[in-house]
């Protein structure tokens, strides 16, 4: 159930956040290479678990240290080759760089490079590389080494970071981000390291990930949802050894840095003379939790997020992009968290009213706890019924009250029919809110209802089939929290 209450305060972790990032700069001696995990910006995950924080918290941190900070964009030239794509976008990896860059340039932070890494003169590679530099973007060559990241000898030398290009930077922070994880953030950054001591600079190496929470329980909520999110990568939280070793103190973190902690600790020794950390956990500035102001919400917003990760879960196992071990891990981590698709309220109401009316149906969850129902008709799929009585509420207007004529719709469905070749005239979520503005334009009630829109983002959804791709796509880009029962219609 969305409460509407805010658990997290955005404004003392932009404070804190930044703060500690300058600290860890100062320890170092004025150089800081950042690995940036997870999202810049558009981090709706963060923005679900932790109610308050904003889905560009991060990249509002960084505005408070642009004039220290440069970011350089990290690619793996065997992802261009590939084409591979983000899931969560659409895009493939090597388009998502040039979003990136027009991103950070428009709201004024410095992009000074991008990084090609494992790259072997990979055709796409040079292609995207000629694009980079018809934009006036420097591009710069990693390698494939053999025998990383355990042949220390072979790494650590002029065959191995040596044979990489040395990135030019001249600013005291030096952010590392890329489009997706493989990409060679942390790679990029030890490399950069070996560079400088060569030529006699003192830097060091940080990293910034939000999730998990290193100073939240091991099986609190929001570290069980972070590995729900991350089922297909198979993430695992664990106690931090070496945290424990060194300090007597508990801290979380995950399997591939727990791992590959010793092999970064002796690329220290061999680069520095010495490691300055003594513990994964070490390496992490995030601030996040303790941010956190409201325990109750926080925990309440992940449990959420772990019954719609395990619906997602559902559903892509259906499409055939998620494996059953990925639906057998979400069961798993709903029982550590204690909770059951029976908490989540809008699937019952979205099933009975499927039930009811013999059709597929949806349902919605407003802040107030009002549940709102929509069904399928002639004229519009049971999405689209439901955002008009959304928003027909939030307007105050009665149920019986007609925002869109038949005669606006009609010739719709023909053009979707006769002409577009579509099977199914009804209108989708996308062709429903057109028709609205349409007829926003000369009836008051549409009007009030156009009005509302806003007002749908954290509200929550299920639909009883699997949406098609246009709905879903409307329903995120409204902000609104949807699950679907893992069938067709």
């Amino acid at each position: 159930m969305y409460t509407g209450k805010i658990g997290f305060d955005d404004r003392k972790y932009l404070t804190m956040q930044s703060a500690h990032i300058r600290e860890r700069i100062a320890h170092f001696g004025g150089k800081l290479y950042l690995e940036f995990g997870g999202k810049l910006f558009d981090d709706h995950h963060a923005s679900r678990v932790l109610p308050g924080f904003q889905p560009d918290s991060k990249l509002q941190m960084l505005l408070q240290l642009r004039e220290e900070a440069e970011i350089v964009i990290v690619i793996n030239a065997a992802d261009i080759e590939k084409n591979k794509v983000r899931g969560d976008l659409g895009i493939t990896y090597d388009a998502d760089v040039i979003r990136l860059l027009q991103a950070f340039t428009k709201i004024g932070l410095y992009v000074s490079s991008v990084v090609l890494t494992r790259y072997d003169k990979q055709p796409s590679a040079d292609a995207f590389q000629n694009r980079l530099e018809a934009l006036g973007v420097k591009v710069y060559h990693h390698y494939c080494i053999k025998g990383y990241p355990s042949d220390l000898s072979l790494i650590i030398s002029d065959n191995g970071y040596g044979r990489n290009d040395y990135i030019e930077t001249t600013r005291r922070l030096v952010v590392v981000t890329a489009p997706g994880p493989g990409s060679g953030k942390m790679a990029t950054c030890l490399s950069q390291l070996y560079h400088d001591h060569k030529r006699g600079i003192h830097a060091g190496y940080a990293k910034f990930e939000t999730f998990p929470v290193w100073d939240l329980p091991l099986q609190h909520p929001v570290n069980i949802a972070y590995e729900a999110a991350t089922s297909d990568l198979n993430d695992v939280n664990m106690i931090d050894p070496f945290h424990l070793e060194a300090y007597g103190l508990t801290a979380v973190n995950y399997n591939r840095d727990v791992e590959i902690f010793p092999v970064l600790n002796a690329m220290f020794e061999r680069i520095l003379g010495g490691s300055p950390y003594r513990s994964p956990t070490d390496m992490g500035v995030n601030m996040a939790g303790k941010c956190i102001v409201n325990d109750e919400v926080v925990c309440t917003a992940a449990k959420q997020e772990i019954v719609r990760r395990y619906y997602d879960t559902l559903c892509g196992n259906r499409k055939g992009t998620a494996t059953d071990a990925e639906v057998y891990k979400l069961e798993l981590l709903m029982k550590q968290a204690g909770v059951s698709t029976e908490d989540r309220r809008c699937v019952h109401a979205a099933l009975a009213k499927e039930q009811a009316t013999g059709a597929p149906a949806a349902a919605m969850e407003l802040p107030d706890g009002t549940m709102l129902t929509g069904r399928t008709s002639g004229l519009l799929g049971a999405c689209s019924a439901l955002l008009l009585n959304a928003l027909k509420y939030f307007a105050e207007l009665d149920d019986s009250v007609l925002l869109m004529s038949p005669h606006v719709i009609e010739p719709i469905q023909n053009l979707k029919v006769q002409h577009l070749g579509n099977q199914n005239p009804r209108l989708h979520t996308d062709e429903t809110l057109l028709a609205l503005s349409i007829c926003a334009t000369t009836d008051e009630n549409s009007a009030k209802a156009m009005a509302q829109i806003a007002r749908l983002r954290g509200c929550e959804v299920h639909s009883t089939v699997i949406l098609s791709a246009v709905d879903e796509r409307i329903f995120k880009r409204l902000g609104i929290h949807l699950t679907c029962e893992p069938k067709y219609s």
